[in-house]
């Protein structure tokens, strides 16, 4: 009987992510093709030839048409029509209000990697004794430094996301030296976000010593690569 459940938890942990995803591949097609396929002409749908429906037709059409307003928004031309479009409107109330929200939204998660976190760390909070992992992204900029100025010391802006849904969660300015920097990259600290402390970094990089305040500054502003140290002997 034990093995039986053994078999059936097995089949299941590889059969669930697999039904789940395409599930949700699935319905979002449908969603996409709802949305495009009453804008396309009927001689143009390869429903109307065929005598079943054709799934994905219409996030076929959206992809090519994005594809195709990327390429003309790069030239001259296209960058021209989009400033006179964003200019039209910022004129526009309560439009400008919602367009600017998205599109900075659409901005900070497309960004390139280099614009986004730029590593992980561990921070106690809430209480002393109690560490959190946290997303380090800047240090802090503008009005919130000069405000800030009187700590003494520099501080970070970090984003502390909750388990199991790290879209959501809490922005904190806090001194550089509450932060330790860790070496996995961010996909695996999302992946340990995610999976509650499951799903473990496939690799541990321990250090002989703590890394220095210089260092850790060097990489959250990006100018260094981080590199793996091997393990070195204990003297």
């Amino acid at each position: 009987m034990a093995r039986l459940r053994n078999y059936f938890l097995t089949g299941f942990i590889v059969c669930a992510p697999l039904a789940i995803t395409a599930w949700i591949t699935w319905s979002f097609m449908g969603w996409v093709d709802g949305w495009v396929k009453p804008y396309i002409p009927a001689q143009y749908l390869p429903d109307s030839y065929l005598p079943f429906a054709v799934p994905g037709f219409g996030l076929i059409v959206a992809l090519v048409l994005i594809t195709v307003v990327g390429f003309l928004t790069a030239n001259f031309i296209g960058r021209t029509v989009v400033r006179w479009s964003e200019h039209l409107l910022s004129r526009t109330p309560l439009v400008r209000s919602v367009y600017t929200a998205l599109k900075q939204i659409f901005e900070t998660v497309l960004a390139d990697r280099s614009s986004s976190f730029k590593t992980a760390g561990l921070m106690e909070y809430p209480r002393k004794g109690v560490w959190c992992l946290v997303f380090v992204a800047t240090t802090a900029r503008g009005e919130i430094a000069t405000v800030l100025s009187d700590q003494g010391e520099e501080m970070l802006a970090v984003f502390l996301p909750p388990t199991p849904n790290p879209t959501s969660g809490f922005l904190l300015f806090v001194p550089r030296e509450d932060v330790r920097v860790l070496d996995m990259s961010i996909e695996a600290a999302l992946r340990l976000v995610i999976s509650a402390g499951l799903v473990s970094p496939d690799e541990v990089v321990r250090r002989d010593k703590p890394i220095s305040m210089a260092k850790a500054s060097r990489m959250v502003a990006g100018r260094e690569q981080r590199t793996e140290r091997p393990i070195e002997p204990a003297e």
